[in-house]
């Protein structure tokens, strides 16, 4: 390894002959005094660190997969000319990988009683809280031959909300949410529907919507219009219970379960409907409850941002005693649960009748679209056994749904693409049937 500084200078003088070396001390202790003076100049001219005044600003908020921007302000009271290197540590997930070296470290200079600002960009990769961990600074003299060094830890949390990828279907829901609502032609009835007004008779109308009384003070057959009843209540059971945290793709069950009740919770509430949450597994993980129309989403997201699956077997009997203290009159309770089997068999079903007795059940499950994949497949031996296998897998999936069915529950399976507007669907067809 080559040498350098003072080793090189003692390597050097010593490979002289000795005759010339014995003369040569004094320049030595000369050099090596004035390396070891320049050293303590440096460092004395170093700002001091600890008595920097650091603050924080930025975003507290994030949707995932979108950056944050959060700013440091480093004040420097001292009388020297701060240069130094700054850390701004935050946890590993606040930055897509690779990218976290990139992101934390700053070079900054601040001259005597002014102040700098740094940013920290952070695109995280997980949904929850990120609090950053500590400021590391290192301040350089002139020379850059010493540094001084010292942490603070300046609080800040950043949350992490549900990325609601499910929102761009958003449109196309309220467009037919709108034709219920008697805003275009197309007009519906169903037993939980109420009166609207009269209009002339059109080919292709119900003729039950025919107004006899109407149509014989006037020379045209009139019809009746009716309009969805609103102010219904909506319930959204989330299970986050072990089997949420099983994974279809590259993200847990639970997080395509979210996406499905934010769409779902934006679409009720558009409706004029009263929708609460419910995440439940042997305690209540989250609960929003009573808000106003223009609040439910953000509540929504705000609760489901921290929300994360536990390794317990959901206490389905806990569960069912909940809804119902939950839910005092009669509503539409969607339950965001795994259709496996035996957690089905052993706890679901044996409750269904406390709750079905009492509000209208709709059962939504995340399906595995690798399975259905591997169904297809035939190209060899390992292929069809897989073929095989998840066959079983798919019968035995439905035949779990058959059973909530034959209890009354509406049941909605679906990958988690298709999970959400397959549930506004579901809600807007039990809406216009007026089973709300």
């Amino acid at each position: 390894m080559p040498l350098t500084g003072r080793a090189a200078l003692i390597a050097a003088l010593g490979s002289l002959p000795v005759g010339v070396l014995e003369p040569s001390w004094t320049g030595l202790l000369a050099v090596d005094g004035s390396l070891a003076l320049a050293c303590a100049c440096d460092f004395a001219l170093a700002a001091p660190v600890r008595r920097l005044l650091l603050t924080r600003s930025g975003d507290t908020s994030v949707r995932l997969g979108e950056t944050a921007d959060v700013t440091l302000t480093v004040t420097n009271p001292s009388r020297r000319l701060l240069r130094a290197r700054l850390r701004d540590a935050w946890p590993p997930s606040s930055w897509q990988p690779g990218t976290e070296l990139d992101g934390s470290r700053h070079r900054l200079t601040v001259p005597p009683g002014e102040r700098r600002r740094v940013t920290t960009r952070l695109r995280p990769t997980r949904r929850g809280d990120r609090r950053a961990d500590r400021v590391t600074i290192r301040s350089y003299g002139p020379l850059g031959l010493f540094s001084r060094q010292g942490i603070h830890r300046i609080p800040w949390t950043l949350r992490v909300l549900p990325p609601f990828t499910s929102r761009k279907h958003l449109p196309s829901k309220l467009a037919r949410l709108r034709e219920l609502d008697g805003r275009t032609s197309v007009l519906t009835r169903g037993e939980g529907t109420e009166f609207d007004s009269l209009r002339e008779y059109v080919p292709g109308d119900d003729t039950r919507s025919i107004d006899w009384r109407a149509t014989a003070r006037q020379s045209s057959v009139a019809v009746r219009t009716w309009r969805p009843e609103r102010d219904r209540r909506i319930l959204l059971v989330l299970d986050t219970g072990r089997t949420s945290a099983g994974r279809v793709g590259d993200a847990p069950r639970l997080d395509a379960s979210l996406d499905a009740a934010l769409l779902l919770g934006a679409l009720a509430s558009r409706a004029g409907d009263r929708v609460d949450l419910l995440a439940y597994d042997r305690q209540v993980r989250a609960l929003v409850q009573g808000k106003s129309a223009g609040d439910v989403l953000p509540s929504l997201v705000n609760a489901l941002a921290t929300l994360e699956p536990e390794l317990v077997e959901t206490d389905a009997r806990g569960l069912a005693a909940t809804v119902v203290r939950t839910a005092s009159r009669r509503s539409l309770v969607v339950l965001f649960t795994a259709l496996d089997a035996a957690p089905v068999e052993e706890g679901l079903l044996p409750v269904l009748p406390q709750l079905t007795s009492r509000h209208t059940v709709v059962v939504a499950s995340v399906a595995d679209q690798h399975i259905a994949a591997m169904a297809q497949g035939r190209g060899d031996i390992d292929a069809v056994y897989e073929a095989a296998a998840a066959a079983q897998a798919q019968r035995e999936r439905e035949r779990t749904a058959d059973q909530l069915r034959r209890h009354g529950v509406t049941v909605v399976d679906a990958t988690p693409d298709e999970l959400a507007p397959a549930l506004a669907d579901t809600y807007l067809a039990l809406k216009a049937a007026g089973r709300l």
